[in-house]
Protein backbone atom coordinates (compact mmCIF):
# COMPACT_ATOMS: atom_id res chain seq x y z
CA UNK A 1 0.00 0.00 0.00
CA UNK A 2 1.36 3.49 -0.87
CA UNK A 3 2.66 5.56 2.00
CA UNK A 4 0.10 8.28 1.31
CA UNK A 5 -2.82 5.88 1.80
CA UNK A 6 -1.46 4.70 5.14
CA UNK A 7 -0.85 8.24 6.34
CA UNK A 8 -4.31 9.33 5.20
CA UNK A 9 -5.68 6.68 7.55
CA UNK A 10 -3.52 8.13 10.31
CA UNK A 11 -4.69 11.70 9.63
CA UNK A 12 -7.50 11.63 12.23
CA UNK A 13 -5.05 10.51 14.93
CA UNK A 14 -2.53 13.16 13.88
CA UNK A 15 -5.26 15.79 14.02
CA UNK A 16 -6.12 14.75 17.59
CA UNK A 17 -2.45 14.91 18.56
CA UNK A 18 -1.95 18.28 16.89
CA UNK A 19 -4.97 19.87 18.52
CA UNK A 20 -4.06 18.50 21.93
CA UNK A 21 -0.57 19.98 21.58
CA UNK A 22 -2.06 23.23 20.30
CA UNK A 23 -4.24 23.53 23.40
CA UNK A 24 -1.25 23.03 25.70
CA UNK A 25 1.59 25.19 24.32
CA UNK A 26 4.91 25.42 26.12
CA UNK A 27 7.86 27.76 25.62
CA UNK A 28 11.39 26.64 24.79
CA UNK A 29 13.03 24.38 27.39
CA UNK A 30 9.66 24.24 29.20
CA UNK A 31 8.14 21.56 26.94
CA UNK A 32 7.69 19.09 29.80
CA UNK A 33 4.15 18.04 28.91
CA UNK A 34 4.90 18.07 25.18
CA UNK A 35 8.01 15.92 25.58
CA UNK A 36 6.11 13.43 27.76
CA UNK A 37 3.34 13.33 25.14
CA UNK A 38 5.87 12.60 22.38
CA UNK A 39 7.68 9.94 24.41
CA UNK A 40 4.41 8.22 25.26
CA UNK A 41 3.28 8.04 21.62
CA UNK A 42 6.68 6.78 20.48
CA UNK A 43 6.66 4.02 23.08
CA UNK A 44 3.11 3.09 22.09
CA UNK A 45 4.53 2.42 18.61
CA UNK A 46 7.30 0.26 20.17
CA UNK A 47 10.02 2.77 19.34
CA UNK A 48 13.15 3.21 21.46
CA UNK A 49 13.04 6.55 23.27
CA UNK A 50 15.70 8.80 24.78
CA UNK A 51 14.48 11.75 26.84
CA UNK A 52 16.03 14.75 28.54
CA UNK A 53 18.37 15.76 25.71
CA UNK A 54 19.03 19.47 26.19
CA UNK A 55 16.52 19.28 29.07
CA UNK A 56 13.32 18.61 27.12
CA UNK A 57 14.45 17.12 23.81
CA UNK A 58 13.35 13.63 22.77
CA UNK A 59 14.87 11.25 20.23
CA UNK A 60 13.19 8.10 18.96
CA UNK A 61 15.16 5.35 17.21
CA UNK A 62 13.68 3.14 14.50
CA UNK A 63 15.86 0.45 12.94
CA UNK A 64 14.92 -0.92 9.55
CA UNK A 65 15.16 -4.58 8.60
CA UNK A 66 15.49 -4.32 4.82
CA UNK A 67 18.84 -5.31 3.35
CA UNK A 68 20.76 -2.60 1.56
CA UNK A 69 20.58 0.15 4.16
CA UNK A 70 23.75 -1.01 5.85
CA UNK A 71 24.92 1.09 8.74
CA UNK A 72 23.57 4.35 7.34
CA UNK A 73 21.47 6.55 9.56
CA UNK A 74 19.46 9.71 9.00
CA UNK A 75 17.70 12.17 11.28
CA UNK A 76 14.25 13.69 10.87
CA UNK A 77 13.74 16.78 13.01
CA UNK A 78 10.61 18.52 14.30
CA UNK A 79 10.49 21.49 16.67
CA UNK A 80 8.09 21.44 19.65
CA UNK A 81 8.02 24.88 21.30
CA UNK A 82 5.40 27.61 21.25
CA UNK A 83 5.56 31.41 21.40
CA UNK A 84 4.84 33.97 24.11
CA UNK A 85 1.66 35.28 22.48
CA UNK A 86 -2.03 35.42 23.28
CA UNK A 87 -4.11 33.38 20.83
CA UNK A 88 -7.04 34.96 19.00
CA UNK A 89 -8.15 32.15 16.69
CA UNK A 90 -11.29 31.30 18.63
CA UNK A 91 -10.72 27.63 17.78
CA UNK A 92 -12.34 25.06 20.10
CA UNK A 93 -8.85 23.69 20.75
CA UNK A 94 -7.29 27.14 21.32
CA UNK A 95 -4.52 27.60 23.84
CA UNK A 96 -5.51 26.97 27.43
CA UNK A 97 -2.36 28.71 28.69
CA UNK A 98 -2.61 32.52 28.93
CA UNK A 99 0.08 34.30 26.94
CA UNK A 100 1.21 31.13 25.17
CA UNK A 101 0.29 29.81 21.75
CA UNK A 102 1.50 27.69 18.85
CA UNK A 103 1.78 30.56 16.39
CA UNK A 104 4.32 28.96 14.04
CA UNK A 105 2.94 25.44 13.53
CA UNK A 106 5.37 23.48 15.66
CA UNK A 107 2.38 21.54 16.97
CA UNK A 108 1.80 20.41 13.37
CA UNK A 109 5.48 19.54 12.89
CA UNK A 110 5.43 17.38 16.02
CA UNK A 111 2.21 15.63 15.00
CA UNK A 112 3.57 14.91 11.50
CA UNK A 113 6.78 13.39 12.82
CA UNK A 114 4.75 11.27 15.25
CA UNK A 115 2.65 10.08 12.32
CA UNK A 116 5.78 9.27 10.34
CA UNK A 117 7.17 7.46 13.40
CA UNK A 118 4.05 5.30 13.59
CA UNK A 119 4.36 4.35 9.90
CA UNK A 120 8.11 3.69 10.06
CA UNK A 121 7.74 1.47 13.11
CA UNK A 122 5.06 -0.56 11.33
CA UNK A 123 7.03 -0.82 8.06
CA UNK A 124 10.60 -1.51 9.10
CA UNK A 125 10.90 -3.84 6.12
CA UNK A 126 10.65 -0.85 3.76
CA UNK A 127 14.07 0.51 4.71
CA UNK A 128 17.45 -0.50 6.08
CA UNK A 129 19.72 1.36 8.47
CA UNK A 130 18.47 3.63 11.24
CA UNK A 131 16.14 6.60 11.51
CA UNK A 132 16.49 8.99 14.43
CA UNK A 133 13.35 11.00 15.15
CA UNK A 134 14.56 14.28 16.65
CA UNK A 135 11.99 16.27 18.62
CA UNK A 136 13.78 19.53 19.34
CA UNK A 137 12.94 22.05 22.06
CA UNK A 138 13.38 25.80 21.95
CA UNK A 139 13.63 26.67 18.27
CA UNK A 140 12.13 30.12 18.85
CA UNK A 141 15.26 32.11 19.70
CA UNK A 142 16.15 30.08 22.78
CA UNK A 143 18.92 27.97 21.29
CA UNK A 144 17.41 24.49 21.25
CA UNK A 145 19.36 23.10 18.31
CA UNK A 146 22.64 24.35 19.70
CA UNK A 147 21.79 22.95 23.09
CA UNK A 148 21.00 19.51 21.63
CA UNK A 149 24.27 19.52 19.70
CA UNK A 150 26.18 20.58 22.83
CA UNK A 151 24.47 17.74 24.68
CA UNK A 152 25.98 15.27 22.20
CA UNK A 153 23.03 14.78 19.84
CA UNK A 154 25.06 13.56 16.88
CA UNK A 155 27.56 11.72 19.08
CA UNK A 156 24.81 9.67 20.70
CA UNK A 157 22.73 9.43 17.52
CA UNK A 158 25.22 9.62 14.63
CA UNK A 159 23.56 10.50 11.36
CA UNK A 160 24.84 10.64 7.81
CA UNK A 161 22.23 13.26 6.95
CA UNK A 162 19.54 15.28 8.73
CA UNK A 163 16.28 16.66 7.34
CA UNK A 164 13.83 19.33 8.46
CA UNK A 165 10.39 20.46 7.32
CA UNK A 166 8.38 23.62 8.01
CA UNK A 167 4.84 24.61 7.14
CA UNK A 168 4.35 27.64 4.89
CA UNK A 169 1.00 29.49 4.66
CA UNK A 170 0.42 30.88 1.20
CA UNK A 171 2.17 28.00 -0.53
CA UNK A 172 -0.63 25.91 -2.07
CA UNK A 173 -1.88 22.99 -0.02
CA UNK A 174 -0.33 19.77 -1.31
CA UNK A 175 2.81 21.50 -2.53
CA UNK A 176 6.32 20.78 -1.26
CA UNK A 177 9.15 23.16 -2.14
CA UNK A 178 12.80 22.18 -1.74
CA UNK A 179 15.20 25.13 -2.17
CA UNK A 180 18.38 24.19 -4.01
CA UNK A 181 20.65 26.17 -1.68
CA UNK A 182 19.77 29.10 0.61
CA UNK A 183 16.51 28.62 2.49
CA UNK A 184 16.61 31.10 5.35
CA UNK A 185 18.87 33.92 6.45
CA UNK A 186 21.36 34.32 9.24
CA UNK A 187 19.83 35.89 12.34
CA UNK A 188 22.07 38.24 14.31
CA UNK A 189 21.49 40.90 16.93
CA UNK A 190 23.41 44.18 17.12
CA UNK A 191 23.41 47.19 19.37
CA UNK A 192 25.13 50.56 19.55
CA UNK A 193 25.37 52.77 22.62
CA UNK A 194 26.07 56.45 21.92
CA UNK A 195 27.43 58.43 24.87
CA UNK A 196 27.77 62.18 25.06
CA UNK A 197 27.41 64.87 27.72
CA UNK A 198 23.86 65.45 28.85
CA UNK A 199 22.66 68.99 29.19
CA UNK A 200 19.58 71.20 29.46
CA UNK A 201 17.74 71.27 26.15
CA UNK A 202 17.79 75.07 26.18
CA UNK A 203 21.61 75.17 26.22
CA UNK A 204 22.74 72.43 23.78
CA UNK A 205 26.08 74.14 23.15
CA UNK A 206 27.23 73.11 26.63
CA UNK A 207 26.88 69.39 25.93
CA UNK A 208 27.57 66.83 23.25
CA UNK A 209 24.40 65.45 21.72
CA UNK A 210 24.26 61.64 21.60
CA UNK A 211 20.66 61.82 20.37
CA UNK A 212 21.61 63.71 17.20
CA UNK A 213 24.36 61.18 16.49
CA UNK A 214 21.94 58.31 17.06
CA UNK A 215 19.34 59.84 14.75
CA UNK A 216 21.85 60.21 11.94
CA UNK A 217 23.09 56.69 12.58
CA UNK A 218 19.60 55.24 12.10
CA UNK A 219 19.28 57.05 8.78
CA UNK A 220 22.76 56.07 7.59
CA UNK A 221 22.25 52.47 8.71
CA UNK A 222 19.76 51.87 5.94
CA UNK A 223 22.27 52.78 3.24
CA UNK A 224 24.28 49.61 3.91
CA UNK A 225 21.94 47.28 2.04
CA UNK A 226 20.86 49.78 -0.62
CA UNK A 227 24.37 51.00 -1.46
CA UNK A 228 26.90 48.40 -0.31
CA UNK A 229 25.27 45.01 -0.81
CA UNK A 230 25.33 43.61 -4.36
CA UNK A 231 21.80 44.08 -5.78
CA UNK A 232 21.82 40.39 -6.70
CA UNK A 233 22.45 39.48 -3.05
CA UNK A 234 20.20 40.02 -0.05
CA UNK A 235 20.53 41.62 3.35
CA UNK A 236 18.37 43.20 6.01
CA UNK A 237 19.27 45.65 8.76
CA UNK A 238 16.42 46.81 11.00
CA UNK A 239 16.14 48.87 14.18
CA UNK A 240 13.91 47.22 16.76
CA UNK A 241 14.65 49.17 19.94
CA UNK A 242 15.67 52.72 20.75
CA UNK A 243 15.93 54.07 24.30
CA UNK A 244 17.02 57.50 25.51
CA UNK A 245 16.22 60.03 28.17
CA UNK A 246 13.33 60.20 30.61
CA UNK A 247 9.70 60.62 29.60
CA UNK A 248 9.22 63.10 32.44
CA UNK A 249 12.20 65.19 31.33
CA UNK A 250 11.67 66.22 27.70
CA UNK A 251 13.74 69.36 28.31
CA UNK A 252 16.91 67.36 28.93
CA UNK A 253 19.26 66.17 26.19
CA UNK A 254 20.21 62.68 27.39
CA UNK A 255 23.78 61.59 27.84
CA UNK A 256 23.20 58.11 26.44
CA UNK A 257 21.18 56.52 23.64
CA UNK A 258 20.85 52.78 23.11
CA UNK A 259 19.83 51.38 19.74
CA UNK A 260 19.29 47.67 19.10
CA UNK A 261 18.27 45.75 16.02
CA UNK A 262 18.55 42.70 13.82
CA UNK A 263 20.71 41.88 10.81
CA UNK A 264 19.97 39.16 8.25
CA UNK A 265 21.97 37.75 5.34
CA UNK A 266 21.92 34.73 3.05
CA UNK A 267 25.70 34.47 2.62
CA UNK A 268 28.72 34.66 4.90
CA UNK A 269 30.17 37.53 2.86
CA UNK A 270 27.11 39.75 3.28
CA UNK A 271 26.91 38.81 6.95
CA UNK A 272 30.52 39.94 7.44
CA UNK A 273 29.80 43.17 5.57
CA UNK A 274 26.79 44.00 7.76
CA UNK A 275 28.74 43.46 10.96
CA UNK A 276 31.69 45.52 9.76
CA UNK A 277 29.68 48.44 8.38
CA UNK A 278 27.31 48.81 11.34
CA UNK A 279 30.31 49.36 13.59
CA UNK A 280 32.11 51.64 11.14
CA UNK A 281 29.11 53.88 10.53
CA UNK A 282 28.44 54.19 14.26
CA UNK A 283 32.04 55.12 15.00
CA UNK A 284 32.25 57.60 12.13
CA UNK A 285 29.07 59.44 13.07
CA UNK A 286 30.06 59.47 16.73
CA UNK A 287 33.40 61.08 15.86
CA UNK A 288 31.65 63.70 13.75
CA UNK A 289 29.49 64.77 16.69
CA UNK A 290 32.11 64.52 19.43
CA UNK A 291 30.46 61.62 21.22
CA UNK A 292 31.49 58.00 21.68
CA UNK A 293 29.94 54.88 20.18
CA UNK A 294 30.13 51.38 21.58
CA UNK A 295 28.96 48.88 18.94
CA UNK A 296 28.35 45.21 19.70
CA UNK A 297 27.36 42.46 17.27
CA UNK A 298 26.09 39.04 18.38
CA UNK A 299 26.16 36.24 15.82
CA UNK A 300 23.21 34.05 16.70
CA UNK A 301 22.34 31.77 13.78
CA UNK A 302 24.04 31.17 10.42
CA UNK A 303 22.04 31.02 7.18
CA UNK A 304 20.06 27.83 6.59
CA UNK A 305 21.65 26.43 3.45
CA UNK A 306 20.70 23.10 1.89
CA UNK A 307 23.40 20.65 0.85
CA UNK A 308 22.91 19.82 -2.85
CA UNK A 309 22.89 16.01 -2.55
CA UNK A 310 20.38 16.01 0.30
CA UNK A 311 18.22 18.62 -1.42
CA UNK A 312 18.10 16.30 -4.43
CA UNK A 313 17.06 13.42 -2.16
CA UNK A 314 14.33 15.57 -0.63
CA UNK A 315 13.08 16.55 -4.07
CA UNK A 316 12.81 12.89 -5.11
CA UNK A 317 10.85 12.20 -1.93
CA UNK A 318 8.62 15.20 -2.60
CA UNK A 319 7.90 13.99 -6.13
CA UNK A 320 7.08 10.54 -4.78
CA UNK A 321 4.64 12.18 -2.35
CA UNK A 322 2.93 14.96 -4.30
CA UNK A 323 3.95 14.34 -7.92
CA UNK A 324 3.95 17.48 -10.04
CA UNK A 325 3.32 19.62 -6.95
CA UNK A 326 6.96 19.11 -5.93
CA UNK A 327 8.94 22.26 -6.62
CA UNK A 328 12.69 22.28 -7.04
CA UNK A 329 13.21 25.74 -5.60
CA UNK A 330 11.71 28.53 -3.51
CA UNK A 331 12.87 32.11 -2.95
CA UNK A 332 14.89 32.48 0.25
CA UNK A 333 13.11 33.92 3.27
CA UNK A 334 14.98 36.28 5.59
CA UNK A 335 13.67 34.75 8.79
CA UNK A 336 16.13 32.56 10.72
CA UNK A 337 16.07 28.92 11.83
CA UNK A 338 18.33 27.12 14.29
CA UNK A 339 18.16 23.99 12.13
CA UNK A 340 20.99 25.83 10.37
CA UNK A 341 23.28 24.64 13.17
CA UNK A 342 22.41 21.03 12.45
CA UNK A 343 23.18 21.64 8.78
CA UNK A 344 26.58 22.98 9.78
CA UNK A 345 27.21 19.81 11.79
CA UNK A 346 25.91 17.31 9.22
CA UNK A 347 24.82 17.29 5.57
CA UNK A 348 21.11 17.79 5.16
CA UNK A 349 18.25 19.79 3.73
CA UNK A 350 15.13 21.71 4.69
CA UNK A 351 11.85 21.98 2.81
CA UNK A 352 8.60 23.94 2.84
CA UNK A 353 5.22 22.23 3.17
CA UNK A 354 2.38 24.19 1.63
CA UNK A 355 -0.62 24.70 3.92
CA UNK A 356 -2.66 26.88 1.58
CA UNK A 357 -4.18 30.27 2.23
CA UNK A 358 -4.74 30.87 5.95
CA UNK A 359 -8.32 30.75 7.22
CA UNK A 360 -7.88 34.23 8.69
CA UNK A 361 -6.32 36.96 6.52
CA UNK A 362 -3.80 37.67 9.28
CA UNK A 363 -3.12 34.00 9.99
CA UNK A 364 0.56 33.92 9.10
CA UNK A 365 3.48 32.83 11.25
CA UNK A 366 3.89 34.60 14.60
CA UNK A 367 0.44 36.16 14.42
CA UNK A 368 -2.26 35.59 17.09
CA UNK A 369 -4.65 34.42 14.36
CA UNK A 370 -2.33 31.70 13.04
CA UNK A 371 -3.47 28.08 13.06
CA UNK A 372 -1.84 25.09 11.38
CA UNK A 373 -3.94 23.56 8.58
CA UNK A 374 -4.66 19.97 9.60
CA UNK A 375 -5.33 19.07 5.96
CA UNK A 376 -1.53 19.14 5.45
CA UNK A 377 -0.71 16.59 8.17
CA UNK A 378 -0.95 13.44 6.05
CA UNK A 379 1.10 14.97 3.22
CA UNK A 380 3.84 16.13 5.57
CA UNK A 381 4.07 12.80 7.37
CA UNK A 382 4.10 10.87 4.08
CA UNK A 383 6.87 13.14 2.81
CA UNK A 384 9.00 12.39 5.88
CA UNK A 385 8.52 8.66 5.31
CA UNK A 386 9.39 9.08 1.64
CA UNK A 387 12.67 10.74 2.63
CA UNK A 388 13.51 7.61 4.61
CA UNK A 389 12.73 5.40 1.62
CA UNK A 390 14.74 7.67 -0.69
CA UNK A 391 17.76 7.48 1.63
CA UNK A 392 17.51 3.99 3.12
CA UNK A 393 15.12 2.03 0.95
CA UNK A 394 17.59 0.72 -1.61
Amino acid sequence: MPIESDLAELAPAMTVWRRDLHAHPELGFEEVRTAAFVARELRAAEIEVAEGIARTGVVGTVRGTRSGGGNRAIGLRADMDALAMTERTGAPYASTIPGRMHACGHDGHTAMLLGAARWLAAHRDRFGGTVYLIFQPAEESRGGAGAMLADGLFDRFPVDAVYGLHNLPGLPLGTIAVPKRAVLASSDTWQVTFRGRGVHGARPHLGTDATLAAAQFVTALHTIVSREVDPMESGVVSVGHLAAGDYEAPNVIPAEVLIRGTARALTAAVRDLLERRIAAIASGIAATHGVSAEPAYQRRLPPTVNHPAQAATMLRAAAATVGDEARDDHPPITAGEDFALMLEARPGAYAWLGTGEPAHPEGVHHNPHFDFNDAALATGAAFLCSIVEAELGA
